[in-house]
């Protein structure tokens, strides 16, 4: 029986709980798998957190230098996150001959190719099942069960911390703030945020997943990004009375005129697959030209769905005879050979406050029409306050570049007081 040894940078949560279920799955792993996996070496500046978790002294490290020597280790789990000391610790172990596996889709998304360079020179592996929506085996559905299908488009829910916010707001009719601040609470959102709220975690998942759905390298500076700080619960509300959910999407497809990636909230149908996912689950829908959908859904972050995924790396690495890596043009100026869909088309929400007179409706579907848009759906909502109301308008599928022109028309006219909220609606 193969051994196979296994060293943790890293016992936070997530490689608390990786370690948490190789101990405890040792015995299933060995019987299902045939190999006998253990923990040789964590490093974790913080001994008794080691310790507390059952670590026995002699296996703790404070040390990189110490743990790429051990030659029991043959695989060096990486779940510190952020770039720096992580990067420095992959490619030291890369160097050593030792298979890297990782969680920290940031590193990822900025200095893949860099780092499987590495790898293929050391002829070490480099697996981020983890990266990538948590305990949903997404990386390896796109590497080894896509195989036959070219695929169009990718539409997901990749990020825990929003989704549960936004289901919030929508279940509850609360405020964004309010949310934020019990998510906070609660352990689903960071006090910092930022990289939830603000799409920047999304657009990490979603460089990486387009890049191996596609295969071509899709840049992270290629990926638009839009947060949900600016949802407001009214939006939320009356997108529920048009029979719309809002969610934070990642949208990728490979129309004939590029590459299009993007990060934003926008509402869908009640009845779209991904309308029912609620909390912190994710969930990704994947569009092959062979097999049409195919959805995955699951827990999109946390100790055990996470550590879950970096397992089931250890597993798939250990049985490899010969180490994979991504089959597309491997250089740092493919993705700039690469043609990118900016003009994004979809339809559109907008909320509007005018002037409560006769005509005005003509004249704003006036200026709409003049630049491209036309309306599927209008609704007032509401009583004329100090003369002004509330108009929401649902366009038919449009051009950005046309919504966002038209929103400029209107702001120059003497009867529409504001645009308050622009939202795009997908299929």
């Amino acid at each position: 029986m193969k051994k196979v040894g296994v060293a943790i940078l890293g016992l936070g949560t997530v490689g608390g709980g990786t370690y948490e279920i190789l101990v405890k799955n040792h015995d299933h792993i060995m019987s299902a798998q045939h190999l006998d996996v253990t923990v040789e070496a964590v490093l974790e500046i913080n001994k008794q957190r080691a310790l507390d978790l059952g670590v026995e002294e002699s296996k703790i490290y404070s040390n990189m230098a110490e743990v790429v020597s051990n030659p029991g280790v043959d695989i060096v789990v990486e779940v510190i996150g952020g770039i720096e000391p992580a990067k420095t610790f992959i490619l030291t172990a890369l160097k050593n001959g030792k298979t890297v596996v990782t969680a920290n889709k940031e590193l990822i998304s900025k200095y893949w190719f860099e780092i499987e360079e590495v790898a293929k020179k050391h002829h070490a592996g480099f697996y981020f099942e983890a990266s990538c929506v948590g305990g949903v085996p997404i990386i390896r559905t796109l590497i080894d069960g896509m195989q036959a299908n070219h695929i169009q488009s990718l539409t997901g829910i990749i990020n825990g911390t929003t989704n549960f916010i936004l289901s919030k707001m929508s279940n509850e009719g609360l405020g964004y703030d309010e949310v934020l601040k019990e998510a906070q609470a609660n352990g689903f959102a960071e006090a910092n945020p930022t990289a939830d709220v603000e799409g920047f975690d999304a657009s990490y998942k979603l460089s990486i997943l387009s890049s191996l759905a596609f295969n071509r390298k899709v840049s992270l500076d290629k990926v638009y990004r839009e947060g949900i700080t600016g949802i407001d619960k009214v939006d939320i509300a009356l997108g529920k009375e048009l029979g719309y959910t809002l969610k934070l999407l990642a949208i990728g497809k490979d129309t004939e005129n590029g590459i299009e990636v993007r990060v934003h909230p926008a509402f869908i149908k009640n009845s779209h697959p991904l309308a029912s996912v609620d909390g912190s689950f994710n969930a990704v829908l994947l569009k092959g030209d062979a097999v049409d959908d195919i959805m995955l859904y699951g827990r999109g972050a946390g100790a055990l769905p996470t550590g879950s995924a970096i397992v089931s790396d250890i597993v798939y690495a250990a049985k490899q005879t010969e180490h994979y890596y991504v089959p597309f043009e491997n250089t740092k100026v493919s993705g700039e050979e690469i043609a990118f869909v900016t003009d994004f088309e979809t339809e559109y929400y907008l909320r509007l406050q005018v002037d409560d007179r006769a005509g005005v409706l003509a004249k704003i579907s006036g200026v709409l029409g003049d630049h491209g848009v036309s309306l599927t759906e209008v609704m007032q909502k509401g009583v004329s306050v100090n003369d002004t109301v509330t108009i929401i308008f649902i366009t038919h599928r449009t051009h950005e570049e046309s919504v966002n022109a038209a929103v400029e028309g209107l702001k120059t006219t003497d009867y529409g007081k504001s645009v308050d909220a622009i939202i795009r609606v997908e299929e």
